[in-house]
């Protein structure tokens, strides 16, 4: 949990008097104007409390706070001015949403004060945050193992797409990732309800009558329904809702929301699950990208630009280098009792009589293994199953 703060201010005087006042109590950071702040929170962040002043030329303290209120939500934000005036107050607490509102010139003591409690309420927030990801995010993951079980194929791209967010996020500015995560990993539950007839026309990628196309369009919005009703996962349920729809406001749900009205996320995940759905390679291919420019109204044009860019780079513009590489896996050949979770299956798993139970492409859980267990003590199974594994994990096993 950090514990820095950072004053920023357009006076190197006075941001040198601050720290030497401040600095044997917190580990304080200064900041020469809001741009140069945003800088280092971007560079040398997380930061638990940013103070700010207000009257700065380029960017003022209340353009500054906003900005550092969407991009690091958690920050504990204050503001401390001359500029004393009640509007100033009034548009610093509404667009700013500040803790604290201090006139200069202002004591030492007071404003320790307030940093004591400034970073009380941090500690507040992320205690908050940090129980609500582990907790929450770890029912919802027992969840989707659990329906993944009964619908392996639907939910076989969330582990691929929530791959793929994790890379992204290390660019891209967002607050609230874990809502993104779990969304992502939610995303095909609307899907649960629809009749098998219809699945299995979808996997094999046959034609849909009109009335089956409008249910499978439906399918996020019994998704949001389902979902909203989980206390804190109303956000969640929103980025589900609008997952499919166009960039040009096309596609359901049938609203006036279109372009940068359609919450980031759900643009986001508009362009990671239509990738997904387009090949089943690891990583995005060239191929699946110009499948989506060939429809580009239907995404967020900056947006897809930085997703290709990641995925696949542009060195030849000088652009930014490709993702990081997947974690190299070996195809091996094992018994059932020799599964382990994450592994990802090469071939389809079977029973003796040839009764599909599980398809190429899938990460197993530790569920899914139990199932298969169950299986083979039933049924039976076809062994050895082929699977590819970690290469580190293979490599530790070998050298035991």
């Amino acid at each position: 949990m950090s514990q820095r703060i950072l004053f920023v201010d357009d006076e190197v005087n006075i941001l040198s008097g601050i720290a030497r006042q401040q600095r044997k109590r917190f580990d304080i950071w200064t900041a020469v104007g809001g741009k140069k702040g945003l800088e280092v929170m971007k560079e040398e962040g997380p930061f638990a409390i940013v103070v700010a002043d207000m009257n700065m030329p380029g960017m003022n303290g209340i353009e500054f706070l906003s900005e550092v209120r969407k991009c690091y939500p958690d920050t504990v934000r204050m503001m401390l001015t001359g500029n004393a005036d009640q509007q100033t107050a009034v548009d610093a607490v509404n667009q700013g949403a500040i803790f604290r509102f201090f006139t200069k010139p202002c004591p030492a003591e007071i404003i320790s004060d307030a940093l004591n409690l400034a970073m009380q309420q941090y500690e507040l927030i992320t205690a908050e945050r940090v129980l609500l990801e582990r907790t929450l995010a770890g029912s919802v993951k027992v969840l989707v193992d659990v329906l993944a079980l009964f619908d392996a194929d639907a939910f076989a791209g969330t582990v691929r797409i929530r791959r793929w967010l994790a890379d992204l996020l290390k660019t891209l500015k967002y607050g609230n990732r874990w809502e993104l995560d779990v969304a992502a990993m939610l995303s095909p539950i609307g899907q649960m309800t629809l009749p098998p007839e219809i699945t299995a026309k979808l996997r094999k990628g046959e034609a849909l009558a009109k009335a089956e196309e409008d249910l499978v369009r439906r399918a996020p919005a019994i998704g949001k329904r389902l979902i909203a009703n989980i206390p804190r996962l109303e956000a969640v349920s929103n980025l589900i809702y609008y997952q499919n729809k166009g960039y040009d406001g096309s596609g359901f749900p049938v609203d006036e929301f279109a372009g940068q009205d359609i919450p980031f996320g759900a643009r986001l995940l508009k362009i990671l699950g239509d990738l997904a759905r387009f090949d089943k390679e690891e990583l995005p291919s060239k191929g699946a990208f110009e499948f989506l420019e060939a429809n580009e109204a239907q995404y967020d044009p900056e947006l897809l630009a930085k997703v290709r860019e990641r995925f696949l780079g542009n060195a030849e513009e000088g652009g930014a280098e490709p993702a990081e590489p997947v974690i190299p896996r070996t195809e091996l050949k094992v018994n059932l009792d020799q599964l382990r979770p994450d592994d990802k299956t090469v071939t389809q798993i079977v029973t003796k009589d040839g009764i599909l139970i599980l398809d190429a492409g899938h990460v197993l859980t530790e569920l899914h293994i139990e199932r298969l267990k169950n299986y083979q003590k039933t049924v039976g199974l076809r062994e050895p199953i082929h699977v590819a594994r970690v290469v580190q994990e293979v490599e530790e096993k070998q050298a035991s």
